[in-house]
């Protein structure tokens, strides 16, 4: 091809098929990244969705007064947390002969609660780093390939002793192109990380105001299985 055939066939798909190993490789990884990148973003936010439902169910059953124990339809969470209570709960109404306080037996089930608690949201949140390690890192990815298209610009200015337009344009373009999908990859990573994170964050809220409510509701009840209601 020569160089204005070169010049006038800048399209996208040329422009990949003409470019240098490095960086087909470099579009490569950045292609990778995006689609894992949207693929934890579709789980994540279904994920999350069910999480705010689940939390829903939690605090209108807290509400209403409703029986509450191991086993009820309330979704994964809340599930643990009751159960975590149960487990705890099981340890005995009697401290060294004597009847349990409230406020201790509240200190203790709640305790165990927000274990339980602290543990589902790590597990929920686990694929987040992977967003802003893609964030933080394919800008820089991208502009090593278009620091590689420029620097093959250069070198056939220098073996073709050429400096027009037609020898320049493709590798630039090629260069700068790496840095767009860098940018493609990085900037949907960035803003899903901060939505995800804000959803983790009001979730993490909600479920902890009801463990609260939670623990004082058993520490007011009497001997008997854990969350029957008060």
């Amino acid at each position: 091809m020569t160089a204005d055939a070169a010049l006038q066939d800048l399209t996208l798909l040329a422009l990949l098929l003409r470019a240098d190993v490095v960086v087909k490789a470099t579009l490569a990884v950045l292609l990778l990244c995006s689609l894992a990148t949207w693929a934890i973003v579709v789980d994540q936010a279904a994920r999350l969705g069910r999480a705010r439902r689940d939390a829903a169910l939690l605090g209108a059953a807290l509400a209403r007064g409703t029986a509450l124990r191991p086993g009820l339809p309330l979704g994964p969470i809340p599930a643990a947390i009751l159960r975590a209570a149960a487990e705890e709960d099981a340890e005995g109404e009697w401290d060294g002969g004597a009847r349990e306080e409230p406020g201790r037996r509240r200190e203790r089930l709640e305790r165990a609660m927000r274990v339980a608690l602290a543990h589902e949201l790590r597990a929920l949140e686990q694929r987040l780093p992977f967003l802003a390690t893609v964030g933080s890192t394919a800008p820089f990815i991208g502009l090593f390939g278009t620091v590689w298209g420029i620097m093959n610009s250069f070198l056939a200015i220098a073996h073709g002793n050429d400096t027009s337009l037609a020898v320049v344009a493709p590798g630039i373009a090629e260069a700068l192109f790496a840095t767009a999908i860098g940018l493609l990859a990085a900037i949907p990573a960035v803003v899903a990380y901060n939505r995800l994170g804000t959803a983790q964050r009001r979730l993490a809220q909600d479920l902890s105001l009801a463990v609260g409510r939670l623990a004082a509701r058993l520490a007011r009840q009497g001997p008997g299985p854990t969350a029957a209601a008060a």
